[in-house]
């Protein structure tokens, strides 16, 4: 499958597959790129998985699958020594090198397992992400290290070390992140590197595209705000205000939206 940028706003959730999307999004930086080739090796994948998942029937015979092709085979793995390289969160680099942040490879590994029509999404563990298999039982599974198995014990070490020595496994960290969700999370990760490196124009366009792709999220609108009116852009601020107006009725975000449109008015930003 192919995806036109535009359409995806356009989509329900469930109907996004999740690698063919951030493959479309990283081929805007990408210009004139042929995409047939990735989407050969996704196929390939797949079609390996299928293979090697052919008796699979346990969630442990799954993951394991799921390790074998991917991290073992095709040799996905995070990278620790460049980890906040821009390239860690580009789709077509990750392909090309095998290497990615924990959600540009959590894509992978949930598109592949649906693919076999297995239950996977991506979880907003505080850490990194990690892929959640299963749904009413369930196991979670590490794509930044080769696809292994984690446990319960090593998700509540992971969540103490990043949360603070007295932290537990809240119930939000396994929840499933929606489709767009994760992909909003993949573009914020490039457009933090963007700003840390000073570079406005790049932050702009990808904040732009969050709002082509999830515009009923408020919190992309108002970072894309925030953002506009530090660049003394009060005309497009504005608009972005009003539109993250238009989709939530929580009474804190209302109430910054109409904070910020009162300083934009008042020449302030």
């Amino acid at each position: 499958m192919t995806y036109e940028v535009e359409s995806l706003g356009l989509l329900d959730d469930e109907e996004i597959e999740l690698d063919y999307a951030a493959l479309a999004l990283s081929a805007l930086d990408h210009e004139g790129i042929d995409l047939d080739p990735y989407h050969d090796l996704l196929d390939d994948i797949a079609d390996r998985l299928e293979e090697v998942s052919a008796d699979a029937q346990t969630l442990e015979q799954r993951g394991a699958a799921l390790k074998q092709v991917l991290g073992d085979e095709y040799g996905f793995i995070g990278d620790a020594a460049g980890y906040d390289a821009p390239i860690n969160a580009d789709m077509i680099r990750v392909l090309d090198r095998r290497q990615g942040l924990p959600v540009s490879l959590s894509i992978l590994y949930v598109a592949a397992a649906r693919r076999m029509g297995w239950q996977a999404w991506a979880l907003n563990t505080p850490g990194h992400v990690l892929v959640r298999l299963g749904q009413e039982r369930f196991m979670l599974l590490d794509p930044f290290h080769g696809g292994k198995a984690l446990s319960r014990a090593a998700l509540e070490a992971m969540v103490r070390g990043f949360v603070g020595p007295g932290a537990e496994v809240r119930p939000e960290y396994l929840a499933p992140v929606p489709n767009r969700g994760v992909l909003v999370r993949l573009l914020t990760n490039q457009a933090s590197r963007a700003a840390h490196s000073g570079d406005s124009d790049r932050a702009l366009a990808i904040h732009q595209r969050m709002v082509l792709i999830a515009p009923e999220f408020p919190d992309v609108w108002w970072a894309l705000a925030q953002l506009q009116a530090r660049l003394g852009d009060r005309e497009g601020a504005r608009a972005s205000l009003h539109s993250m107006l238009e989709v939530t009725r929580d009474e804190e975000r209302r109430a910054a939206a109409s904070d910020l449109l009162e300083r934009l008015a008042a020449g302030e930003s």
